[in-house]
């Protein structure tokens, strides 16, 4: 991470503040991952994966390609292409950013059967909750949720087609 940003920060008090709170961070392997859920963990991922980003679109030249964070998602007509480009990707994850692909994460399948990111299944014209993430939904609500959950729960079921847990949690998203 120290490196990459070397690359691309100049300000030395601002790569300083980074490295603290890199080291504020501990694992169980001292250096590696970074500190979920501070608020610089999303800036910095992006920082870390603007290289990849560069790779998949310059290099590789992929037309259709979505990235959140570490997630990510190519889609193409052509079942063969996306099996080339699988090594590729785990090369350059693996050599230039010391990452690599989660073994049960990995897999090709066609578009109607849905593609499973960042909790939703998506469709090619509408999208709905993950079965696990409605269960997490369906669990964190037992009892007296506070606000900020409701809240936090209403903007998620916003955004696909969720009418039979709305119904059932008794939120309203409209």
């Amino acid at each position: 991470m120290i490196k990459v940003l070397d690359r691309h920060v100049e300000d030395p008090e601002i790569k300083w503040l980074i490295g603290q709170v890199l080291k504020s961070f501990h694992t169980t392997k001292e250096g590696i991952g970074l500190p979920l859920g501070n608020l610089t963990s999303q800036l910095l991922v992006n920082a870390y994966m603007h290289e990849f980003d560069a790779f998949v679109k310059q290099k590789l030249r992929v037309k259709y390609y979505i990235r959140y964070a570490d997630d990510f998602v190519f889609l193409s007509p052509d079942k063969g292409y996306l099996e080339e480009l699988l090594p590729k990707i785990d090369l350059f994850l693996r050599d230039k950013l010391h990452l690599s692909l989660h073994p049960d994460k990995v897999y090709i399948q066609s578009y109607t059967s849905g593609i499973d990111f960042l909790g939703w299944t998506h469709f090619p014209h509408h999208r709905t909750i993950r079965t696990s993430t409605k269960r997490k939904v369906l669990k964190s609500l037992k009892g007296y949720p506070r606000p900020e959950t409701l809240n936090s729960y209403r903007g998620l079921l916003s955004h696909g087609n969720t009418y039979e847990i709305q119904k059932k949690t008794g939120i309203n998203v409209r």
